[in-house]
């Protein structure tokens, strides 16, 4: 068997565009033997899939799902380039395949992407596999679970285009020693008003202290502007940060189903009515894409160059 040298590795990687270690074990399996070695990365998608790997992914679908005691719920986001390719079944088939193993994850990406996917390939195997197929670059870009002891976790996915694959998704614990059957309606409320009014936080004490003091100091700057003797300034300043908390904490937000009552004012009525203590012991929201720059692209002038060349 000829050497594996470095050279050797980093031409196969420019032919192929794969990464250096799929490369190394490419010519490793081969007894490198350097066309060989090129077909076998062909052969596993690798090739492919490293091609399209530099491609902006900010659309695809967020996928959640709950235990069967529906003590436990996890979200998934997985990006493709287009949302068309959101819309083909093989994608869509992979990504509940992938939220379905979600639970074992419990929140580790890289954990989630070793986990075998069932063919013998494991899930980040099997989306390489993907992208050989589909034709577009795809990302297994974040997870997140939320657990509650007692009570239980509600799901819900907005824009669904299949049941718990939608463009946004929310997990909301409550505990509460209430039946899940008995909070299953209020749960569902919740997680839709959290998809539509995105808090950052349940309660005003959750909040980042570095967040608040940076609104509060911008505040105060603003509100000197007015010339205001100081002692007014503040109160001022205090009112502002109450709409400010009404627009970031979960707890002090307007109910999105009744505007009229905040969100600790529903939970208050729904204690109440359902006879014992009801806690929002935490939340989860995915939105497609978010946080991802996006490339604008001239469409006319992609398929003109594509004729062109």
């Amino acid at each position: 068997m000829a050497e594996i040298t470095a050279t050797l590795v980093k031409q196969l990687r420019d032919r192929t565009g794969a990464g250096m270690m799929d490369c190394k074990k490419a010519l490793v399996e081969t007894q490198a033997d350097f066309e060989a070695a090129v077909d076998w990365l062909r052969t596993k998608g690798l090739a492919a899939a490293a091609k399209k790997a530099g491609r902006v992914t900010a659309e695809g679908l967020v996928a959640v799902s709950l235990s069967e005691d529906g003590h436990t719920g996890v979200v998934v986001e997985i990006n493709s380039e287009t949302d068309f390719v959101a819309r083909n079944e093989a994608f869509c088939a992979y990504v509940e395949g992938v939220v379905a193993l979600a639970s074992q994850a419990q929140g580790d990406l890289q954990k989630l992407g070793n986990l075998p996917y069932g063919n013998g390939r494991t899930v980040q195997e099997e989306l390489t596999q993907l992208v050989s197929l589909i034709g577009e670059n795809l990302s297994l870009r974040r997870t997140s679970a939320l657990s509650v002891s007692q009570g239980a976790v509600f799901a819900y996915a907005h824009a669904a285009q299949k049941p718990g694959l939608g463009r946004i998704g929310v997990l909301v614990g409550l505990s509460s020693a209430v039946t899940s059957a008995k909070l299953a309606p209020l749960g569902k409320q919740l997680a839709m008003h959290i998809a539509a009014s995105s808090p950052q936080a349940v309660s005003v004490a959750d909040l980042d202290p570095s967040a608040v003091a940076r609104e509060k100091a911008v505040l105060m700057e603003q509100t000197r502007s007015s010339g205001k003797p100081e002692e007014i300034v503040a109160k001022m300043v205090e009112g502002r940060l109450q709409k400010f908390y009404q627009d970031v904490v979960l707890l002090e937000q307007p109910f999105v189903i009744n505007p009229d009552l905040r969100v600790k004012q529903v939970l208050a009525e729904q204690e109440k009515e359902l006879g014992g203590p009801i806690t929002v012991s935490g939340f989860v929201r995915f939105a497609l894409g978010e946080g991802i720059e996006k490339q604008e692209t001239n469409f006319a002038a992609e398929v003109a160059a594509q004729l062109s060349s």
